[in-house]
């Protein structure tokens, strides 16, 4: 009865099976096994393309790695100002970039529109005073469980192109995207005009491995260098990458997003039938965001279920996960439904 996030999940069996697999015997490091290269061929064959795969450890590994490489010091990365990386990354893009500027914009559910970038895109561009613009970052599904729609990935890669600019994809819940989509990883990648993608792992399944994808392969020798530099070139990548290999392996990835995502609308659905209750944005992927009396709150809370309370107030975000049950969600709405009553009363 835990819906605070898809991070409090644990690995999926098959992942784990296969770290014990790769546990056997002796293999080449960092990234120079067996494992790894099929990875990246899987991967390839995933996006249709001759991309370069690199795992991480972590999703701000990936995100910061990959800014880095295609942002100076000197430069402006164009982002929602709720992204994980202006919120919640510690100052790491700032870090890892040695001190671009993080240029914050609106937009509903979490969505930056093309019409930013063209507004933003070429501010300052060749004035020594200030930062130069050189890169968007866009994360798919959002913080608010928005799905970028293959034409507005296109649009703003458009955007990115006429003004000069780097293109990236923050794709923690990336599958939860794809699934609700049903178009082809390809269609809401490169084809769409994204260079470098943060391909995530971890909240749908994985032990702990994010794969940066870098769809433009001129970025790699920076990237490599910026990994190593970073403490993030493992010597046994073989445990990361088996992890991607059984996430991958008969679209397991896919499945487990499409599990988080009916639970999600199965929770949405009901409550969205509950009187008192007030849905804040579509669901569209796995998370919910949901508006309940303070009473009815208190009470989940009393009766065990876990979630978390957006700006500390009454909105509350509610992740299902691939392993959440259908049980647990209609319990969280038995009791909703009945303190609500309670409340009415």
């Amino acid at each position: 009865m835990d819906f605070r996030s898809d991070n409090v999940t644990g690995a999926h069996p098959k992942v784990l099976e296969a770290l014990v697999a790769a546990n056997r015997d002796a293999v080449s490091s960092y990234g120079e096994d067996p494992i790894s290269e099929r990875v990246t061929r899987k991967l390839q064959a995933i996006f249709e393309t001759d991309c370069a795969v690199f795992p991480v450890a972590t999703g701000t590994a990936a995100n910061v790695l990959a800014l880095s490489s295609m942002t100076p010091p000197w430069g402006a990365i164009f982002c929602h100002e709720v992204s994980h990386i202006a919120v919640d990354e510690c100052g790491a893009p700032e870090f890892f970039t040695g001190g671009a500027k993080l240029v914050t914009l609106g937009g509903k559910g979490g969505k930056i529109a093309a019409a930013e970038i063209e507004a933003r895109g070429g501010s300052g561009k060749g004035v020594v005073h200030h930062v130069q613009p050189a890169a968007v970052s866009i994360t798919q599904a959002t913080e608010f469980g928005a799905v970028y729609r293959q034409e507005e990935i296109a649009a703003v890669g458009a955007a990115c192109k006429r003004h000069g600019l780097r293109y990236h994809m923050d794709g923690a819940r990336f599958a939860n995207a794809l699934v609700t989509l049903n178009r082809s990883p390809a269609d809401l990648t490169w084809r769409a005009g994204v260079e470098a993608l943060s391909f995530g792992a971890t909240k749908n399944g994985a032990l702990g491995v994010e794969a940066v994808i870098l769809f433009d392969k001129t970025l790699t020798p920076e990237f490599e260098l910026r990994r190593k530099r970073g403490g993030h070139l493992f010597s046994k990548m073989r445990y990361l990458s088996a992890q991607l290999e059984a996430y991958l392996e008969g679209d397991l990835w896919l499945a487990n997003a499409r599990h988080a995502n009916a639970m999600a609308k199965r929770l949405a659905e009901g409550l969205a039938r509950l009187p008192g209750s007030q849905l804040e944005y579509e669901v569209e992927a796995n998370e919910i965001f949901v508006r309940l009396p303070e009473p009815a709150v208190a009470g989940l809370e009393r009766e065990g279920f876990r979630f978390y309370r957006w700006d500390g107030a009454q909105l509350l975000r509610l992740v299902a996960a691939w392993n959440t049950p259908a049980a647990a969600v209609d319990a969280f709405l038995a009791a909703a439904k009945r303190l609500l009553a309670a409340n009415a009363a």
